[in-house]
């Protein structure tokens, strides 16, 4: 199932085949001067279908949102062996439910999604990229303001790091050499782009009017789409230097913007004092709240240690999580690990809302059991 069957930049939409690799969409687009703005670190080897069923977020969240977003129809096989052909390229269809939201983000549990009609939108002409340092988490959320508000640029990318994160990449990549000066405590990477050219220079006197406004302490502006991507390495790497510097935890939580600052100073804090060894990687897509808070730790504690501290850690984020009405799952989705996090931190009546669901569309049990709920013939329960 890895055909393009059909492309039509009139109604900027695009029909693929759920086997289709993600970098062959964008690929598709491209070839009649469309984009299609889903864009992950994996996208030259995850497939559309696995980005619908997990409804992918990646770095153009911010303005392009999620694969839901992205969403006009669907081709999906049922459990009961039926065929929903949902495959319409329309951007209003009030005609009932809207079906496709079922499937989309329920990780195959209700659902085998086998083709999808895409929306796709002008390219973008003129790209800018720049990575600015900052004294506080506090100032980053008002450059972030800023910028869309006063500003009015056409962001596509917000990308937070803390110092943390920018020293291990540092240490696990002795050979390259950090831009900027390695003294303050938040770095962002923010991409704008136009779909027609603006001014050569819009950018940079955007960053010059807010400079001081916003505490900017450090910059870099790329000269060049090579200059760019090396800007853009700084961000990309730090998951692979948390896998070279050994035993890590992985947190994927979403927060409103606003509580943001608060949460890592607060969290933080909350973990040193009651973990010592740790070291928080706290990097992610601040533009839509979107924080990977992730653990790495010290040589004095041991990956059987890291994992016998895993549930109280966990638990310790997650209630911090909740208390700011936030997710433990931005973009990651449920899938095993996370079931007993879903039944602690989710209501009774969404839990018995997921479960009826499952039951009224898979009553056997056939499409992927044990993800997401635990699953009985006859009956479902949520872990």
């Amino acid at each position: 199932m890895n055909r393009i069957r059909q492309v039509d930049p009139l109604t900027d939409s695009l029909t693929v085949e759920a086997g289709v690799l993600l970098q062959d969409v964008q690929a598709a687009a491209q070839q009649v001067d469309r984009l299609f703005p889903l864009s992950l670190g994996a996208e030259g080897s995850c497939t559309i279908g696995g980005n619908i069923s997990t409804n992918a977020g990646g770095n153009a969240v911010l303005r392009y949102g999620n694969t839901r977003d992205l969403v006009l129809g669907l081709e999906v096989v049922l459990p009961s062996g039926e065929i929903w052909h949902g495959l319409r390229a329309l951007r209003k269809d009030n005609a009932g439910y809207d079906l496709k939201h079922l499937f989309i983000g329920s990780e195959g549990t209700l659902g085998i999604v086998t083709a999808a009609t895409l929306k796709l939108f002008p390219p973008l002409r003129q790209v800018d990229t720049a990575l600015l340092a900052l004294p506080s988490h506090t100032a980053a959320l008002s450059l972030l303001k800023t910028l869309q508000t006063q500003e009015n640029l056409p962001l596509t990318a917000f990308e937070l790091m803390s110092a943390e994160s920018i020293s291990l990449v540092r240490e696990q990549f002795p050979q390259r050499v950090f831009p900027l000066d390695d003294k303050f405590k938040v770095y962002v990477l923010i991409e704008a782009g136009w779909s027609s050219r603006p001014r050569e220079d819009v950018f940079e006197q955007a960053l010059e009017r807010i400079w001081e406004v916003c505490d900017v302490q450090d910059g870099a502006v790329a000269k060049s789409d090579a200059h760019a991507a090396s800007l853009w390495e700084w961000r990309e790497l730090i998951t692979e230097a948390q896998l070279r510097a050994g035993p890590h935890l992985k947190h994927d939580i979403s927060l409103p913007a606003s509580c943001i600052p608060e949460f890592i100073e607060q969290t933080d804090a909350g973990l040193y004092s009651r973990f010592p060894g740790l070291r928080v990687i706290n990097f992610g897509h601040l533009g839509d709240g979107n924080l990977h808070y992730n653990i790495s730790v010290e040589s004095v504690i041991s990956e059987m240690d890291l994992q016998a501290m895993q549930i109280e850690i966990e638990s310790f984020i997650y209630s911090q999580v909740c208390e700011v009405n936030g997710s433990f799952s931005a973009e990651h989705g449920i899938g095993q690990t996370k079931t007993q996090h879903l039944r602690h931190y989710r209501s009774a009546t969404e839990l018995g809302l997921m479960a009826l669901l499952k039951r009224s569309l898979d009553p056997e049990v056939l499409f992927n059991p044990g993800k997401v709920v635990i699953e009985h013939v006859g009956s479902v329960e949520l872990i």
